[in-house]
């Protein structure tokens, strides 16, 4: 790992959709060890670590730091590993980094997910006075509170508590500077992207009147609250955490039955849906997530242009139950009966005449239906 950049974790297959997940102040990558595992079967989950803290360098920031500037370590990470645009949950200090991502990089946020964070850590001087005193005293004292500060009474993660102790007291006090100079309260109105808020509802350092401001003035946002959490909900209350995680990031998943709809036509998903059983409705959301709501939404090829690639690849694997549907999602795209047969005659050329035939066979019923 090159001492330019954040230290991090990857999980989850490199062809997924990416996912930044952003750690609180004092902590490791270790945060999200109960949620990233389980959101690594859809995403590309890329989980980082604060400089000073787990395995990043400490002289990534100094003294004056600001959120902008861990912002810009993380779009530089991201950069090294060919991500462009991103889903973004973040806790505390990873929140407001999140939140100035959204503000000023908007193009590079897919969606964003703040978590036990604000727009704003109530004012300068706390945190002048706490980066004060780690540069002067080390944080030692700070791990003597951690619990109290993190969780609920009776609750503890001694991995998270050994973190704190291990962190470089230069770095973390420059991370005290960046939290005292941030405040994006007048600003978060200018986020365009799918946010979600989540609150603890027991969290002393961004109490849930915090979260609440966020998700009045984003445009769009949704508010989830905690019952039981402290300032580390992703560590105390992982599948809570992780059941909001998954219904804001399959977002895809409304947009895909949209777009399904408009392609295949009300009948057809109608017919399907009232078919779904228990054993197949994680399949019928899987079709809805990735063939409709990431493949089909793709801007990249027109829906004409898609439904020539479906009919050929349909064609070459003999799928003709298939193939029937998607002659009359090309009608709807916009093919003329004409074009459709240009398609399977280029499909005779390169995937075998007796293949085309079923294919003609099967077009010119789906064909003739419109005319009757």
């Amino acid at each position: 790992m090159t001492e330019k950049l954040l230290n991090f974790r990857a999980e989850g297959p490199d062809s997924a959709p990416p996912l930044l997940l952003g750690p609180s102040l004092g902590t490791s990558y270790a945060l999200w060890d109960k949620v990233a595992p389980e959101l690594s079967v859809t995403h590309r989950v890329i989980r980082w670590d604060l400089p000073g803290h787990g395995g990043s360098a400490p002289g990534l920031i100094g003294p004056g730091a600001t959120v902008g500037d861990l912002a810009n370590l993380v779009l530089a990470l991201a950069d090294s590993l060919g991500i462009e645009q991103f889903a973004y949950a973040g806790v505390s200090l990873g929140g407001a980094v999140g939140l100035h991502l959204a503000v000023h990089h908007p193009e590079r946020v897919a969606s964003l997910a703040v978590i036990c964070s604000s727009a704003h850590f109530n004012g300068a001087k706390p945190w002048e006075e706490r980066a004060a005193r780690v540069r002067s005293e080390g944080v030692g004292w700070l791990v003597e509170n951690a619990d109290s500060r993190w969780f609920t009474p009776g609750f503890t993660v001694p991995e998270l508590v050994a973190d704190q102790g291990d962190v470089d007291p230069g770095a973390y006090a420059a991370c005290c500077d960046a939290l005292a100079a941030y405040d994006l309260r007048e600003r978060l109105s200018e986020i365009s992207a799918r946010t979600l808020v989540i609150a603890g509802r027991e969290d002393p350092a961004t109490p849930p009147a915090h979260l609440r401001e966020i998700a009045d003035a984003v445009p769009g946002s949704a508010l989830v609250e905690i019952p039981g959490a402290s300032h580390l909900a992703a560590a105390q209350c992982p599948v809570a955490v992780l059941t909001a995680l998954r219904a804001h990031l399959g977002g895809g998943a409304k947009r895909g039955m949209e777009v399904r709809r408009e392609v295949l036509g009300d009948a057809h998903v109608d017919r399907a849906q009232a078919r779904q059983t228990p054993f197949t409705a994680r399949f019928q959301d899987f079709i809805s997530r990735y063939a409709w709501g990431e493949i089909w939404t793709d801007p990249t090829l027109s829906r004409r242009e898609r439904s020539m690639v479906t009919l050929t690849a349909l064609v070459a694997h003999g799928h003709y139950d298939e193939l029937a549907m998607h002659v009359r999602a090309a009608r709807r795209n916009g093919l003329t009966a004409e074009e459709i047969g240009a398609v399977l005659l280029q499909c005779a050329v390169y995937c075998g005449v007796p293949a085309a035939n079923s294919a003609f066979a099967v077009a010119q019923r789906v064909l003739s239906e419109e005319s009757d």
